[in-house]
């Protein structure tokens, strides 16, 4: 599942791939807001990212992955 991460001040957002549900990291974005500290989140590689919760713009939380194009062996 694809999470992007606007930040504030910031042109890019962050973008990572996601093992976890839409409502797993619901969980940890409202977590961390009401925490107010970092925002972390693991992508499928096992990369960790952390984004201060005071410099989040927005969160948005995609749907399941899609079937990937290209040559290979299921």
């Amino acid at each position: 599942m694809e999470v992007k991460i606007g930040v504030q001040n910031v042109a890019r957002e962050i973008t990572l791939e996601s093992d976890e549900s839409p409502e797993q990291v619901s969980e940890t974005v409202r977590q961390a807001l009401a925490d107010g500290g970092l925002l972390s989140l693991t992508d499928e590689k096992g990369r960790l990212v952390l984004v201060p919760v005071a410099s989040i713009g927005y969160v948005d939380i995609g749907a399941a992955e899609k079937g990937k194009v290209g040559f290979g062996r299921l």
